[in-house]
């Protein structure tokens, strides 16, 4: 970046409306697991921009794939056809066992639609979510996220979502009755402080009638071992959503509604302009070709050692999640560790007061979690 272009970047800064309490770090610069900000210094990255980057940054895959989707169509609407969606579509749907996708952009759209899709197809407006749940901040999405200091500005939002406490069976069938279509719950609550949910719970849900959606924004595309987080608690739900990694980084969401619940969405119900992007489509396609059992094998490894190495560093007081999404609740503030850490080049995030949130990239490496672990162990103790 030269100086004039640097002065105009710091300049733009007061122009961006300050939705995000960005830190003073301007990267210009990914490879693998690893960034490098504007003065040239590395950074080793196990925040994988909010669990987004999932193969690492610049990974050539997902590159080639959308370098050579770009000579060739960038942009065509959906009024027409498009082979890299349509592939996208199945490729998912075998992942899945039998689905039809939604394609939109993010993760908060792909909520939108499943509130909508489960409106349409029970006819029912109640929506049962989780306390400290996260599903996007547009109106739908945000009314169904527990997180009160989220919602509170916004009020009044869409009527009718009940919150119950992960894991609390008893709330859970409580709160469920005749008015309820939709039942959203996340696999494991990212934002929330990376929060498992047990099998006894999804079981349950899965008992219930309403239609169960498992949003997988953070958790899917391999990012807890196994492609879909679902896959380990041995409940299939009727609907579930996708983001985030999906596309390592270009923006992608998506709704999959499995073939026995299909057939609620008709032309005009619901639409994306830029929803199936043949670009986006190739590179997710390229996530998916890269995603196999030898990289989730990896993820199930290297969580292994990431969750031993945290369980043993002096000031973790336990660490939650599975795979590659991990949280270490810590004895002290996780904003406070979350600059110190990246004062010693390496970027974490949080998730919750006392949650430092771990989300490198499928592909990190057993040198570069040891590295990763040298710095919390110097910042923790």
């Amino acid at each position: 970046m030269t100086a004039t272009s640097s002065e105009t970047a710091s300049r733009g800064v007061e122009r961006l409306l300050p939705t995000y309490a960005r830190a003073d770090l301007t990267i210009v610069r990914g490879d693998g697991c690893r960034v490098w900000d504007v003065a040239g210094r590395e950074y080793l990255d196990f925040g994988g921009g909010i669990a987004v980057v999932s193969l690492g940054h610049c990974h050539p895959a997902p590159a080639a794939a959308a370098r050579a989707q770009l000579d060739r169509l960038w942009h065509v609407s959906n009024l027409y056809r498009s082979e890299p969606a349509e592939e996208l579509a199945s490729s998912l749907s075998d992942r899945f066992g039998g689905a039809q996708a939604f394609f939109c952009n993010s993760g908060a759209e792909a909520a939108e639609a499943a509130l909508k899709y489960a409106r349409k197809a029970t006819g029912k407006a109640g929506v049962v979510a989780l306390e400290g749940g996260f599903h996007g901040r547009t109106l739908g999405a945000l009314s169904a996220t527990g997180q009160p200091a989220k919602r509170a500005p916004f009020t009044p939002l869409v009527p009718g979502v009940r919150f119950v406490g992960p894991n609390d069976v008893a709330a859970l069938r409580a709160a469920v009755d005749a008015e309820v279509g939709l039942i959203l719950l996340e696999p494991i609550l990212g934002e929330g402080g990376v929060i498992p949910l047990e099998r006894a719970f999804v079981e349950a849900a899965a008992e219930l009638e309403p239609l169960l959606c498992f949003d997988e924004v953070q958790t899917g595309a391999g990012r807890t071992g196994t492609f879909f987080a679902f896959e380990q608690l041995g409940v299939r739900p009727e609907l579930v959503t996708l983001a985030k990694g999906l596309a390592n980084g270009l923006p992608i969401g998506a709704l999959l509604v499995a073939d026995g619940a299909v057939g609620a969405f008709t032309p005009g119900d619901h639409g994306s302009t830029f929803g199936g992007n043949p670009v986006s489509c190739a590179a997710a396609l390229g996530v998916l070709e890269t995603v196999d059992e030898a990289l989730l094998e990896n993820v199930r490894k290297r969580g292994s050692q990431l969750t031993a190495g945290l369980e043993g560093l002096a000031g973790v007081v336990s660490v939650r999640g599975r795979g590659l999404l991990l949280g270490a609740v810590i004895d002290g503030n996780a904003a406070e560790a979350v600059d110190a850490a990246r004062g010693d080049g390496l970027l974490v995030l949080t998730a919750g007061d006392d949650v430092v949130r771990l989300a490198p990239p499928l592909t990190v490496t057993g040198d570069e979690v040891d590295e990763a672990l040298s710095v919390l162990a110097r910042i923790f103790c």
